[in-house]
């Protein structure tokens, strides 16, 4: 991929997602079809209208393809695409010059949009309301304002919380959308489509191991999966069967149910320290070994999707229909 926030024109955006996997348009795209038919309409009537896609807002958990359908929509629309991210934007110059550099139609897609500072946030209320910037010339008593017209252009802004965004900027999105965790049996599509790319046969059964492993996120699915070749190679295996993929879980310290080691961790801490909870997150935090944000944002939603785990006013505990359960997941390990 070409350095961040440099524009990528739509010919060698394809080139490079061809070469590396990633798909090309919304059929190559497998999962979060609902959201695809949204995007699939509104990208259509837009490039009919040779008119700019209303700023768009993709929100979701990290690693379920926010960049990539953004890279997708701005092929359909035929448009170069500029990426670049929150929080390397420090000073207003750095985004109004990728402002002023955009072509009609062309898409800018900020990642992280939340941890953009707000005076540089500040820049984009004009420019996505009205294609228009001010710009301070000068310092002091001879400093004057100048107002920049903008070439009309997408905005599509991905973030990992949705909530941290303030209502000035959310406001201006015309559209805002969600991305969910995959299913086991997307997971798996990606997962044989990957193998093929990599050029290692995986056999359909194995692919159904390794989805289930996957947290319902295809960015951890690949990464399984190039560990997974790793091993069969070491080992000296043409192609990954269940047996492998097995073996292959069982040394990343994950099992069947995508578990890792520091969820058996919390659970154990709750579960056998504290009699099921509820405790605190910072108690489970000096006991796991782990600082309490990563606890919070990276491994709680996984157990709490998984019915192992409660968040109550009174901390975290685990849900007495999964008591057993768990206990029972002590004594396998």
């Amino acid at each position: 991929m070409e350095t961040a926030n440099q524009p990528i024109p739509a010919q060698l955006l394809q080139e490079d997602h061809s070469a590396s996997g990633h798909p090309l348009t919304f059929a190559d795209y497998c999962g979060q079809d609902d959201l695809k038919r949204k995007l699939i309409i509104y990208t259509q009537a837009a490039l009919a209208r040779q008119e700019p896609l209303d700023h768009t807002l993709l929100f979701g958990p990290p690693g379920l393809g926010k960049t990539t359908l953004s890279t997708i929509i701005a092929r359909t629309l035929q448009a170069n695409i500029t990426i670049c991210s929150g929080p390397m934007m420090e000073r207003t110059g750095d985004l109004v010059a990728l402002l002023t550099n955009l072509n009609p139609r062309d898409v800018l897609f900020i990642d992280e949009i939340h941890r953009m500072p707000s005076h540089v946030e500040e820049v984009l209320y004009n420019a996505m309301e009205h294609f228009r910037v001010d710009i301070i010339i000068g310092q002091g008593a001879g400093a004057k304002s100048v107002n920049l017209p903008l070439s009309p252009f997408t905005l599509i802004g991905a973030t990992t919380k949705s909530g941290m965004l303030s209502a000035p900027l959310r406001s201006r999105f015309g559209i805002i959308e969600r991305l969910d965790f995959y299913n086991t049996q997307d997971l798996q599509v990606i997962l044989e489509h990957a193998a093929q790319k990599l050029g290692c046969p995986l056999l359909p059964e194995a692919a159904h191991v390794l989805a289930r492993a996957a947290r319902g996120t295809p960015r951890i699915a690949k990464n399984i999966l190039r560990r997974v070749r790793d091993i069969a190679q070491s080992e000296g295996h043409s192609c990954i069967e269940t047996p492998i993929a097995q073996k292959a879980l069982h040394f990343l310290g994950i099992d069947s149910n995508g578990l890792c080691g520091i969820d058996h961790a919390i659970l154990r801490a709750i579960a056998v320290t504290y009699g099921g909870g509820p405790v605190g997150l910072e108690t489970i935090a000096s006991m796991v070994g782990e600082d309490s944000a990563t606890l919070e944002e990276v491994y709680e939603p996984y157990l709490m999707r998984q019915g192992l785990l409660e968040r109550t006013p009174r901390g975290r505990k685990i849900p007495e229909s999964a008591q057993a359960r768990v206990l029972n997941q002590m004594t396998l390990i």
